[in-house]
């Protein structure tokens, strides 16, 4: 079983979470409508339940409420189709609508749209199994333009798993005003003998409240020397990307310090200061020219 988005608002057409999840700042009094497809991939015929249901953010993770438990956005939501019945490899669509009330206040809610199949227990199957996937919805209300997202990347620690993988632990602090959900990757350079590695992906799952810090880690493949190595991290959430790079070393075991990061900003700062270092040594020379040629004359 599967669901997808069939459309996203225009304005978004950049912001890759918009193609996967129905992320929007609507103003009170709004009213959102959003199509999705729901795919039986299975051998059998389903009968499948489409609602919304609660979620929120716990512990840096994106947390879904138990079966059908609502909360204040659930409670604005509702689908054109409450159900589909697909035939094996079969397709449907549904369209769900969100109506944001008049007197909403400001700030972020979650939420998910589920579609969700269920086998009842039988003389062959004696457990009954409930299945069910669906699309998380991050919906900012208020009036005006929309908050902004931001993250800063504020060190980089170089770790030994237990399992003996190295990883690299990258702490990100949202700086912006909506949640975040981390994704990026990883690549090494100038390693032992010349070597390089990469580029490895980060792991998924961390979605961070505006003002929360968590670490974001990338798991390398175990065989991976210890170094050193020049690491170049690049981070995102939608459309706000951020890279760093740093010198690392991997640990026999445990975590290392933390090591000096060498942002693009800085790395920016040094361009523009000598950039406007030569401006002004070409203007000391032109300068001290016209002087000579003014004696000379």
């Amino acid at each position: 079983m599967g669901i997808r988005l069939l459309e996203a608002p225009v304005s978004r057409r950049d912001d890759p979470r918009a193609r996967a999840y129905i992320v929007d700042h609507l103003s009170p009094g709004t009213t959102i409508r959003r199509r999705l497809e729901i795919s039986n991939t299975s051998g059998e015929a389903q009968h499948i339940d489409l609602y919304p249901a609660g979620a929120d953010i716990v512990r840096d993770r994106f947390t879904m409420a138990r079966g059908r438990t609502p909360n204040e956005l659930t409670g604005w939501m509702s689908l054109d189709r409450p159900s589909l019945d697909l035939p094996p490899g079969g397709r449907g669509a549904a369209r769900v609508v969100i109506e944001v009330p008049p007197e909403a206040s400001r700030g972020e809610r979650y939420g998910v749209v589920w579609a969700q199949a269920v086998a009842e227990a039988d003389a062959a199957h004696p457990v009954r199994v409930v299945s069910r996937v669906g699309i998380r919805v991050y919906l900012d209300i208020g009036r005006g333009g929309e908050p902004p997202s931001d993250f800063r990347i504020e060190e980089l620690t170089p770790v030994r798993a237990p399992d003996g993988r190295p990883q690299l632990a990258a702490l990100v602090h949202n700086t912006g005003a909506r949640a975040l959900d981390m994704s990026g990757s990883l690549s090494l350079s100038d390693g032992p003998g010349g070597l390089s590695a990469g580029p490895f992906a980060a792991d998924l799952g961390v979605t961070l409240l505006p003002g929360a810090a968590a670490p974001v880690t990338v798991t390398l493949d175990r065989r991976i020397p210890d170094g050193p190595w020049k690491v170049e991290l690049t981070l995102m959430s939608g459309t706000v990307k951020r890279t760093v790079s740093a010198t690392v070393t991997f640990p026999r075991a445990g975590a290392g310090p933390p090591v000096p990061l060498d942002s693009g900003l800085l790395s920016l700062f040094g361009v523009v200061g000598g950039l406007v270092a030569l401006l002004v040594a070409v203007a000391v020379l032109v300068v001290r020219l016209r002087r000579r040629r003014a004696a000379v004359g």
